[in-house]
């Protein structure tokens, strides 16, 4: 799988520890930074390259880390076809790709652990969108990602 990511200040060491594990797991990968310590690009703008590379395809998914990971969802979520979640938990990160087929997955580093991000990661990655429901919920579900769809071209794209 292509994976974009990102970091701010805050969330390198965590970027880094995850990009070595992704790339032991033969993730293609690419690093928008930051890549050292005293690299001040606020988390927005990292938010926002990564982010756009997902819109446009260019990548399959995307990690964005930084203190909370609250920021970088914010400004992901800001673009056409992303669907970012903040993930403190594995049952909250195979929930954001089973029911709302989340495509960016945010982590914090002030309240995720190495270990703990990299448990969220793997079941990030390997949740399909409607695993594990009912056929009929399954079918809702997919129905469900045209709506917003539809959605985010009336209220965002389309103005």
């Amino acid at each position: 799988m292509k994976i974009a990511l990102g970091a701010d200040s805050y969330g390198l060491v965590l970027k880094e520890s995850i990009k070595e594990y992704l790339i032991s797991q033969n993730h293609k990968i690419k690093d928008h930074g930051v890549n050292e310590a005293s690299d001040n690009t606020p988390y927005y703008d990292t938010a926002d390259v990564v982010s756009q590379s997902v819109s446009n395809g260019q990548y399959d998914r995307a990690i964005l880390v930084c203190g909370t990971g609250m920021g970088m969802s914010i400004i992901a979520n800001k673009h056409p076809g992303i669907y970012a979640a903040v993930c403190e938990s594995t049952f909250v990160a195979e929930k954001s790709r089973s029911i709302n087929n989340s495509n960016i997955l945010t982590l914090g580093s002030m309240v995720t652990t190495e270990d703990v991000a990299k448990n969220i990661v793997d079941v990030w990655l390997k949740t399909e969108f409607t695993e594990g429901w009912d056929p009929l919920i399954q079918e809702w579900l997919k129905n469900s990602m045209g709506d917003i769809n539809s959605l985010e071209n009336r209220k965002f794209i389309n103005k």
